[in-house]
């Protein structure tokens, strides 16, 4: 079995000691190729690289991030001329190893938060040749693994990626500091402008912000799980939260049904929509966008698309 382990030299978990470690063992079961980010989107071009190449297997060491990037490249990289969507079963799987702050994809799969607990669950499958077949989010062009969000949810991934660049480190903490900012002094709570416009159905206007989970949890703070839309899953369509207004009685109603343990956000603020096969978000003014916890930009519309069956995972 060919393999191709795809490293982040930046993540924050791991050492090069731990990749050494990891290399061996992975060299233990597959014939291995190591191959390194050098820049972002770089992960892309190395999956690309690896499905024309032939290979039968994919491993990520990284957060979040590095995922995604594989995931795009793995999604564009099996088509004709290397253009278009192959089938699950033609396209090499994919192996996670958590490597990066939170891992949400990691763990909603049900590996172990740990980067070594989580090689161990890898190689038995590599071994017995475990795996399951995951739907993906597409979200224009872009593949998504776990969530996305339109609205304040990417406002916020945008200031927590500034202050880590500032040299912040990555905590709970600074995701509700981050959060808190921007909902005082950022959000634009008077004049809701997004719109979700679905195929065949009457579309919902006057929503401050949107919340895409093609999985549950939508994230983690710590080792708590974060579960707007608990029936969320890897086996059926898009399900979508949206808040119609960010008052601060009804916003704090929400954010609390959402931590609670039993999540089952409610209210007259609240919209969800769950098993989406297709909509799009459109704003009249720009909002902030960002796919798998990766802030985009800025955009005034984004068409979602479920993709059922896309890839194979080993976990």
């Amino acid at each position: 079995m060919r393999a191709v382990l795809v490293v982040n030299p930046k993540a924050t978990t791991t050492s090069e000691r731990s990749r050494d470690v990891l290399v061996r063992a992975l060299r233990s079961e597959v014939d291995l190729e190591v191959r390194y980010t050098r820049r972002r989107g770089h992960g892309v071009l190395l999956a690309r690289e690896a499905v024309r190449d032939g290979v039968d297997v994919v491993v990520t060491l990284g957060g979040d991030g590095t995922v995604n990037e594989v995931v795009n490249g793995l999604m564009t990289g099996g088509g004709p001329d290397g253009g278009g969507r192959a089938r699950a079963d033609d396209l090499p799987a994919l192996a996670t190893v958590p490597g990066g702050s939170t891992n949400v994809f990691a763990r909603a799969l049900g590996l172990p938060r740990d980067w070594t607990e989580g090689t161990s669950v890898i190689l038995e499958g590599l071994r017995t040749g475990r795996s399951r077949t995951i739907g993906l989010g597409l979200a224009d062009d872009r593949y998504f693994t776990f969530c996305a969000g339109f609205g304040l949810d990417a406002a916020v991934v945008h200031r927590v990626e500034v202050a880590r660049r500032r040299g912040r480190v990555s905590t709970p903490a600074l995701y509700l500091r981050s959060a808190l900012g921007q909902y005082v002094f950022g959000a634009e709570r008077r004049h809701p402008s997004i719109s979700l416009e679905r195929p065949a159905e009457a579309g919902e206007e006057q929503l401050a912000t949107v919340i895409i989970q093609n999985t549950a949890p939508w994230t983690y703070l710590g080792d708590r799980a974060v579960n707007p839309n608990p029936d969320a899953s890897f086996d059926r369509g898009l399900a979508v939260l949206a808040l119609r207004r960010l008052r601060v009685p009804s916003t704090t109603r929400a954010v609390a049904q959402i931590l609670s343990r039993t999540p089952d956000p409610r209210g007259r603020e609240v919209l969800r929509l769950p098993d989406l096969d297709e909509f799009s978000l459109v704003s009249s003014r720009p909002q902030a966008y960002q796919l798998d916890g990766d802030y985009l930009g800025e955009r005034s519309k984004v068409r979602f698309t479920s993709v059922p069956a896309a890839l194979r995972v080993i976990c």
